[in-house]
Parts: C-alpha cells; structure tokens; sequence
C-alpha cells in the first residue's frame, strides 16, 4: 500500500465480519481496505465450530482461506496495521494508523469485536481455548456428557445454567467468591441436582492445556474434563465511541438491521454488534453491512451523475 491511500469504504478489523464485508463490497467494486492488527481474540481456539462447511477448522486456517478469496479481488487490499485516530465526517473519513498510514475514506466499517479482560484465576490461561471455553455452541459438543465446572454467577449464571444443561447435566457451579443468587434460584439449582461453591478459587490444574481440576481456597477439590466460563469483555477499539457512535453500557455498538450506527456513514457489524458472539453470525452481519453501504455509495454515485 501506498503512504495516502483513498478508499469507498475503510474496514476496521479482519475477523470473520470484516473478511466477509470486504468479500461482498470487493464484488461489487468497491476500493476497500480492510485493517486489522492481527491479534484476534480466537487466536488461543485450537477450532472453530457452528460455521456450515468449515466447521471444526482452526481460526488461522479460516483466515488464510478469507484472504486467498479476497486476492481474486483487486480493489480489496489487507493491512496488517492500526488504526490510531479518524477524523471528518460522512463522505470524507481521515485515518492515521500506527504505521504512518494516511487514509481517505467515503465511508467507514467497524468491525473491531470485542477483547476478553484477564481474569484473575491461577491457571486459567493455560487451558482457555483448549478445554476451557465460553460458548456452548461452540465448544459444548465436544464436551457432551463430560463432567464439567461452570464459572459465573448471579443473572448469566441462571441464564447459562439451563442452557448448558443440553449439553451435559453433570456439571457443577462455581461462583468464585458472592453468588449474586436469590434463595429462590438457588433453590432451582438444587432441584436440578447443580452442587453450588462460592469459595474463591485457588488454582486450575491442567496438562497440556487439558483441565484435570479445580482447586477452591476451602480446600475443595472438583474434578472435571472442561470448563465453561463467564469472560469478562471490553470493546476491540474506543473509536467508534469517540466518533459519537452510540454504545451500550456493555460496549455493544448500536445499529439498526442494516449495520447502521447513530452516525452518518459508519457502519458496524460482528461482535462489536452483539452478545451473540459467534463467527457464522458475526460474518452473516458484514455481509448485510456492507451490501447496505454498497447501496448507499451507489446511490450517492447516482444522484451526482
């Protein structure tokens, strides 16, 4: 890439949801870029499931087959780069980026997903994303049936909880400390024979990544085959906040069906969008964004001519 570069559309962020818009708006002939600093949050998924035809394939493999698509399309460009600040509005986008990158764009596409805040659990790292995971849909059918430990607690525990139960109902609960719980729900797990540890925990024993145990500070010991776990997240990036983009509390950017934001010209998709935190969905909703800015870019083009 050049130094200046001017594009239709900046894509900021090469998940599954920026890869895919870049995929539909380099069909349709769109100059776009799409910039990503290569540090996906996926990176530790030794695999990724649900995604009809590529379903069990690793993350990086995933990536490498977007890309080569995306090489058929010579107004698509990828930058392993960041974004460090944009100004401007609708029309006329400036980006600078950490590489001395200056941008012009007509539009823009977040698609900066969300990152996973470090929690403060011994051994926790070494078995995420390799028998620790977050998601049932994605992981919880190659631990059907298995013995596992689920950390949450309060409201996303009484939510995960009967959906885990589809899975394996031979799990039990650790809260790690207060377990923000009613008597009334704590009542409900009984009667579905969930055991229920508040006690902090104190390490996660594993070998190879493969969890052997949790160990809480009471001295309890609770063997399991996997773990799912509560993450903790924070926004991929506070550009699109500082661009007067509205977000949630939980750092969800806000956009209606189209992938538009609060702002004129600035698009958004994948988890960046949503808690619903899956790659098939992340990818579906680049694809409705970026053909919604396709749309609004050719009709911009119509009406000038």
């Amino acid at each position: 890439m050049d130094n200046v570069k001017l594009l239709d559309v900046a894509i900021i962020g090469g998940g599954p949801a920026g890869l895919s818009a870049a995929l539909i708006l380099g069909r349709a002939r769109k100059q776009v870029s799409v910039i990503d600093e290569g540090r996906p949050r996926n990176a530790v998924t030794r695999e990724a499931h649900g995604f009809l035809t590529r379903d069990g394939i690793s993350p990086s493999e995933f990536r490498g087959i977007a890309k080569e698509q995306l090489s058929n399309y010579p107004s698509v460009t990828l930058a392993e780069d960041s974004v460090v600040s944009i100004e401007g509005e609708d029309g006329r986008f400036l980006l600078k980026t950490t590489q001395g990158m200056t941008i012009t764009s007509r539009k823009l596409l977040f698609a900066v997903g969300m990152k996973d805040r470090p929690l403060d659990i011994p051994g926790l790292s070494e078995v995420y994303g390799k028998s620790a995971f977050v998601c049932p849909y994605c992981d919880g059918w190659e631990l059907k049936d298995e013995p596992l430990v689920v950390i949450s607690r309060g409201a996303a525990l009484m939510h995960f909880a009967p959906l885990l139960s589809g899975w394996t109902k031979r799990f039990v609960v650790c809260t790690n400390g207060p377990d923000e719980l009613s008597e009334a729900e704590r009542e409900e797990l009984r009667n579905h024979q969930v055991p229920l540890f508040d006690s902090s925990i104190r390490s996660i024993n594993s070998s190879a990544g493969m969890v052997k145990q949790v160990v809480l500070e009471d001295g309890t010991t609770l063997p399991c085959t996997g773990i799912f776990f509560k993450p903790e997240l924070v926004p991929g990036s506070d550009l699109p906040q500082s661009l007067g983009c509205r977000v949630s509390e939980a750092g969800v950017v806000s956009v209606d069906e189209f992938g538009k934001t609060s702002v004129p010209g600035i698009y958004a998709a994948g988890d960046a969008t949503s808690q619903m935190h899956q790659a098939i969905a992340a990818a579906a909703s680049g694809a409705i964004a970026a053909a919604s800015v396709n749309n609004e870019l050719n009709k911009e083009a119509w009406l000038r001519e």
